[in-house]
């Protein structure tokens, strides 16, 4: 007679363990929209349309302000000023963000950051060709252009 499965602990007793398979094919990541957002009219149809495309292809749009460092001196210390600064950029941000959510009805699908210039321009230069390489605890990423496929030819019927 087997021995019914019940949470009382009887399976440990069988010597069966239940198997955890893992999934064949690894799920794509969502995609992310990343909209620079300055408070010009142009940088506003951005957003939208960037919450339009995120509703679309179940995306996340992260809306970014970038802060200059002050007096053009990157090594300048954060101090109250600097943090004043990114406080006030990053409510400035929210409340164009909502103003875009209210516009396309698209709820859930932002996230907000106030970015220093120098790492805005290391992922703008990315999108023109530059290698970038993300470097954390779990490894390292190298985030490169692809190589542009060369157009496809269609053979005639019967060729």
């Amino acid at each position: 007679m087997g021995h019914s499965a019940t949470g009382s602990g009887q399976e440990a007793s069988s010597g069966v363990e239940p198997v955890r398979l893992s999934p064949l094919l690894p799920r794509r990541q969502n995609p992310w929209l990343v909209v620079e957002v300055d408070g010009s009219s142009a940088a506003h149809g951005a957003l939208v349309w960037a919450l339009r495309e995120a509703a679309r292809r179940e995306a996340t749009v992260v809306a970014v302000t970038v802060l200059d460092a002050p007096d053009g001196n990157p090594l300048a210390g954060a101090g109250r000023g600097q943090v004043r600064a990114h406080l006030a950029a990053h409510d400035q941000l929210e409340a164009r963000v909502l103003r875009a959510i209210a516009e396309t009805g698209v709820h859930g699908r932002s996230r907000t950051a106030v970015l220093d210039r120098p790492v805005f321009d290391a992922l703008t230069a990315a999108t023109r060709g530059a290698d970038l390489v993300v470097v954390g605890p779990r490894g390292k990423t190298v985030l490169r252009q692809a190589v542009p496929r060369p157009p496809a030819r269609r053979l005639a019927r019967g060729a």
